[in-house]
């Protein structure tokens, strides 16, 4: 049976979380990277318009990655098989979607200072919300205590955006504040596995 994982060609976004979640599942998968210039002959072969698109032989194709990475994690133990357990994690992945959305609206913004203004407030107010909610139905290390979920993939891809410096006037320690979001980015980037697949793509943990 052949998996394919089709999503832009860069090591972040909501593709990022997907691939990680298929390599640490142990699934032998297409990684089907997308060049720019390819996207607008695709875009009307996916579910909804975007990426990343899961096609699995005999089956079809799933959009959003959302539901990629909570139907990877009940095929192989990386998701919480008690259902209130399941839509709390669930509830976590839409709120990194909420960030993402509010920072990629930003990008809209022309004018440089009023840019600039905006993503410093951002990172002052919202973020700093986010990160307090976020970080308080975190068990320790990982969202549900010792074991790594596809959770805690989606909330490492987006920070590590932040942490890398990926956005301009947006702190690198933005989540300095909560030591338990801080600590699960960094339990995460030291699973064997996905130091594995960063040192493949030379993006360190």
């Amino acid at each position: 049976m052949t998996v394919t994982l089709s999503y832009f060609d860069f090591p972040g976004g909501r593709g990022e979380d997907c691939r990680l979640a298929l390599f640490l599942a142990g699934i032998d998968f297409v990684d089907d990277r997308v060049q720019g210039p390819q996207w607008p002959e695709r875009k009307g072969d996916t579910p909804f318009g975007a990426m990343p698109v899961l096609e699995v032989e005999g089956k079809g194709k799933l959009g959003q990655s959302n539901a990629i990475l909570a139907y990877v994690g009940r095929e192989h133990g990386m998701h919480p098989r008690d259902p209130w357990e399941a839509a709390r994690h669930e509830a976590l992945m839409a709120a990194a979607e909420d960030l993402r959305t509010r920072i990629t609206h930003l990008f809209t913004v022309k004018d440089a200072e009023q840019s600039k203004a905006a993503r410093e407030e951002l990172a002052a107010g919202y973020m700093q919300r986010w990160a307090a909610d976020v970080a308080k139905q975190i068990a320790g290390p990982f969202v549900g205590g010792d074991q790594l979920q596809v959770v805690d993939l989606k909330l490492y891809v987006l920070m590590k955006w932040f942490v890398r410096g990926g956005v301009d006037h947006i702190p690198t320690d933005v989540f300095a504040g909560q030591p338990r979001l801080v600590a699960l980015y960094e339990a995460v980037g030291a699973h064997p596995k996905v130091a594995e697949w960063n040192a493949r793509f030379a993006e360190g943990g």
